[in-house]
């Protein structure tokens, strides 16, 4: 039975990463902190459902604690890494940015270290759509250039890329960063737009509607982004031969087993488009704040998944329609709303 680390696990991906790696075969040991940015209750109870199963070892403790990452490596000796942990939020990251550094910056560079001493056969971290930045050419492809971060989160994102691929040039580690784009599902997180529409239009609430409506997203349901990951596993890259340089259409670097790849649903989807879905799942009207865009925001985004799918063969496929219905009855039901 091979072991999976996954950082984050009690989080929103990463409860649902840890359930299928688990019904796959996989021992799985959790990291995960439990911090406070949303109601930890959430976390704590997708954490007392991944525990139902034996082979599932948490540990709650900060990525960033030193030397925690390198016992763990020591004693567990992981065949896979997958990295979700992260301060996440890109408003949140104007408020407290230095919890961006340390969870994003440091808690990245003691995983790499520990990988470093003890290397697993893959690693997988994850990074964001975020780090397109400015770019208005779409969809996004890999092998575009990511140059201007818009917010602090999406800047420390794509240091982590960076740092990733010092350590495989440097140590031959292999590494695939997966960019994805807007999750969404049951359980998912208190801040993110689909829980607090829903929860306001249920309550009768106004719902503030950023860029007066002209946003648009490539929502991605959470177990379509799942699939990707679990594929992805199986697709380590390699350092290519001296000159053989980058492959037309991958992100591979001329240098180092790393890639990085894009996880979306491959549709640009209009705002007002996904709050009419939450309309019809709830059956309610929403009544609509109109606000400008906020400081770091970006008003589009939109995932080219021709990589995932010729490294994979799979490409996510959930529409909005049916994927918030069955975040609006998960809701419900949860909150007996």
């Amino acid at each position: 039975m091979k072991t999976v680390l996954v950082t984050g696990s009690a989080g929103f991906i990463g409860f649902y990463l840890c359930t299928r790696l688990l019904k796959d075969g996989f021992r799985v040991i959790g990291l995960d902190a439990m911090t406070d940015y949303y109601d930890v209750r959430l976390k704590e109870r997708r954490q007392q459902m991944l525990m139902q199963n034996e082979h599932f070892k948490p540990v709650n403790d900060r990525v960033e604690a030193p030397d925690l990452l390198m016992s763990l490596f020591r004693t567990e000796r992981p065949d896979f890494v997958i990295h979700l942990a992260a301060q996440a939020g890109v408003r949140y990251s104007i408020e407290a940015p230095r919890s961006y550094l340390e969870s994003n910056i440091c808690g990245t560079f003691e995983l790499l270290e520990a990988a470093r001493a003890f290397p697993p056969e893959h690693m997988l971290l994850a990074s964001t759509s975020s780090a397109y930045g400015a770019n208005t050419e779409m969809p996004y492809a890999e092998t575009d250039k990511a140059d201007h971060q818009m917010s602090f989160y999406a800047a420390t994102k794509k240091a982590t890329e960076s740092m990733a691929h010092s350590y495989a040039h440097l140590y031959d580690l292999p590494v695939t960063m997966f960019r994805f784009f807007t999750v969404y599902g049951p359980w998912g997180r208190p801040d993110m737009a689909l829980f607090k529409f829903t929860k306001a239009i249920l309550e009768g609430k106004p719902i503030d509607v950023y860029n007066y409506g002209d946003m648009k997203r490539d929502f991605t349901y959470v177990e379509d982004l799942v699939e990707g990951i679990r594929l992805l596993m199986d697709a380590v890259p390699v350092r290519p031969a001296e000159g053989e340089g980058v492959k037309d259409g991958d992100s591979l670097s001329p240098v180092a087993p790393w890639r990085v790849v894009n996880i979306g649903n491959s549709t640009c989807v209009q705002l007002t488009e996904f709050i009419e879905a939450i309309e019809a799942a709830t059956g309610r009207t929403a009544e609509r704040n109109l606000m400008p865009i906020q400081a770091g925001d970006v008003p589009a985004t939109w995932a080219n998944a021709d990589l995932l799918q010729s490294l994979t063969g799979y490409r996510p496929k959930t529409n909005v329609q049916e994927g918030v219905a069955r975040f609006v009855e998960w809701y419900r039901d949860y909150y007996r709303a």
